[in-house]
């Protein structure tokens, strides 16, 4: 009988707002993949859905994609935690569409292709470098989908109290690989687009409540600062050895000059350090390391735009490279517009729920936007908790479209680059669309059972560390090879395998070295990594360089190309001079490819 009755008694914990708003986000995602996958009949729907998607269609789907879990979620909770550095994070988010939409968008899009992999295949003529592309489409991928799944366990917990992080994790990742298994590109951007609107909706509608009920903005920006304030932030590895109180202290400083959480290494060298000695050495180091950490934040920001390949893929989509620049035109203006809203969540909670201070990983500040919202059942009953309905569905549509675009863009490199053109090349599309089910199931399973190991990490800070992998790789393969006919496969292969995989190691070690400080099952698993920790306390310096690579892999993978281009300048493709007049000829010249033959023959059809 007791047993019984459990699942009866775990559900009395559950808002039914909050609930049937996350129910029906998921439901009609599940619905529109379901539908969208009728659609979908051909290997060019499932990989370039067709190349038939209109601009605003597009450009609501590249948000919806590009606005993940770290924008709807991680900003607000950064904001909250480390003030208005934070906000270097929409900015270089937005600013980075401008360099693509300058440099990168149209070229891209004439060549022609499927995949990234296609395109460096195609520009230097060699299989070879296929297989090192496909490999950095999939380290900067689950990079990337981790903090997406962090996202996920953390919205689940919040909406079933006492639910397993990881069960959360789980859930999220099985609905998005079915959706991507039945209908690839073609399926999802559909969902992409509608889940776009949603976030929006979600994230201004209890703003504008909020504000109108608890103050609006300046109110409560002007009780959050005071003259002369300088933060010292702390990481989520200092909070797990120097828990702060319930209540942030009105002594503790918020808005620094510095930069983003720039002071992490700094403050763990301070903290090793007598009380009376602490204040003397962050005065004296700050500063210094601080401007370096903000410029390779910037740096890994702008330029990982750039090199994101779910997000590059989408230019294939287009029909043209008009489309494609007109469609990074209308993508800048709607996340420069949603990016207004999650910082004000991060200002309003500094002083109204300063207890997610104390919390850490999924209990934390990342949860500022789906727990501001109930303050107001308090005044006004269920309003309060519609409103946080509202909230954890525009989560849900936040980290479920990413991770789908995700999915799709790593599922392609699989069935695409690695079962199709290199393992079987003479397999049909029909035998690559079921190629890329399989991959879809395969690359979902592998993304959830890495989100289950970084709850303890902080969203953002994630994605910072994937934007920074895919600018020392993706970005310079990407710019040097559309601008630069003197590049050659040696050259891009050598800078993007050395850069990208340096980027990829220096984060990967500060990650571990964090999750080994957990106290619970993550501290065990990672133990080994400890002793880093006394390390990044005796070397800041390095500490930064590594946690935020991008300000020396960046200049590392680009000079290695022009260098090691320049010894082997006799091996530049005989036709560079014509892939050049592809890439950057007007389209009404009629030299635009398909670098996809099959799609070509398919085309008439």
């Amino acid at each position: 009988m007791t047993t019984s009755l459990l699942p009866l008694a775990f559900l009395d914990n559950v808002d039914p707002w909050i609930f049937a708003f996350s129910f029906i986000t998921v439901v009609v995602t599940v619905w529109m993949g379901f539908r969208s996958a009728k659609t979908s009949k051909t290997a060019s729907d499932f990989f370039v859905a067709g190349r038939s998607v209109s601009v605003g269609w597009n450009a609501s789907a590249i948000s919806g994609e590009y606005l993940s879990a770290a924008s709807f979620m991680g900003v607000a909770g950064m904001v909250m935690s480390s003030g208005y550095d934070a906000l270097w994070y929409p900015v270089c988010y937005a600013c980075g569409y401008l360099f693509l939409l300058l440099f990168i968008a149209g070229p891209l899009r004439r060549f022609g292709a499927y995949t990234i992999p296609d395109f460096a295949e195609g520009r230097f003529d060699s299989p070879l470098f296929r297989k090192i592309a496909v490999c950095f489409v999939l380290f900067i991928g689950f990079f990337y989908t981790m903090p997406q799944m962090k996202g996920a366990g953390v919205t689940l917990a919040y909406i079933f109290p006492g639910i397993p992080y990881w069960a959360g994790v789980v859930l999220v990742g099985a609905v998005i690989t079915l959706n991507v298994a039945l209908g690839g590109m073609k399926g999802i951007t559909l969902v992409q687009a509608v889940q776009y609107w949603i976030k929006m909706f979600a994230i201004c509608v209890p703003v504008f409540v909020l504000a109108a009920v608890y103050g609006f903005y300046g109110t409560h920006l002007g009780s959050n600062t005071a003259p002369g304030e300088v933060i010292a932030p702390v990481t989520m590895a200092e909070v797990a050895r120097h828990p702060l109180p319930e209540k942030a202290p009105k002594d503790q400083p918020w808005v620094s000059p510095f930069g983003p959480l720039t002071t992490k290494a700094v403050n763990a060298a301070a903290a090793a350090l007598p009380v009376e000695e602490r204040a003397a050495y962050l005065a004296e180091h700050q500063k210094p390391y601080s401007l370096l950490y903000t410029y390779s934040l910037i740096i890994a920001l702008v330029c990982g735009t750039a090199g994101l390949p779910h997000i590059l893929v989408r230019f294939y989509t287009n029909p043209d490279g008009v489309a494609a620049k007109r469609t990074t035109m209308w993508v800048m203006i709607l996340i420069g517009v949603f990016y207004v809203f999650p910082p004000i969540f991060g200002v309003i909670g500094r002083n109204l729920m300063p207890e997610l201070y104390s919390g850490i990983g999924a209990k934390g500040t990342d949860k500022v936007v789906l727990e501001l919202p109930t303050l107001l059942t308090q005044k006004y009953g269920v309003i309060g908790s519609i409103l946080s309905g509202i909230t954890c569905a525009g989560a849900f549509a936040a980290f479920m479209s990413t991770f789908s675009g995700l999915l799709v863009s790593m599922t392609g490199a699989l069935a695409h680059d690695v079962y199709g053109r290199i393992l079987r090349p003479k397999s049909t599309p029909e035998e690559r669309m079921r190629a890329f089910k399989f991959a879809a199931v395969l690359i979902g399973a592998i993304a959830v059972t890495l989100g289950c190991f970084v709850e303890l990490l902080e969203i953002n800070f994630m994605v910072g560390q994937a934007f920074a992998i895919a600018a020392a790789s993706y970005f310079p393969l990407l710019f040097m090879s559309v601008w630069w006919r003197g590049m050659t496969m040696k050259g891009a292969a050598t800078g993007m395998l050395v850069g990208g995989l340096c980027a990829l190691v220096a984060a990967a070690l500060t990650n571990v070295s964090t999750l080994a400080l957990d106290k619970g099952p993550m501290g065990k698993v990672f133990s080994g990594f400890a002793g880093l920790n006394s390390f990044w306390a005796e070397h800041p310096l390095l500490r930064i360089l590594c946690e935020q690579p991008a300000i020396w892999t960046v200049p590392l993978a680009i000079t290695l190309m022009v260098v090691v281009s320049k010894a082997t300048a006799a091996s530049v493709p005989k036709d560079i001079r014509m892939k050049m007049l592809v890439l950057h000829a007007p389209e009404k010249l009629g030299l635009k490819q398909e670098y996809i033959q099959e799609h070509q023959a398919g085309a008439g059809h």
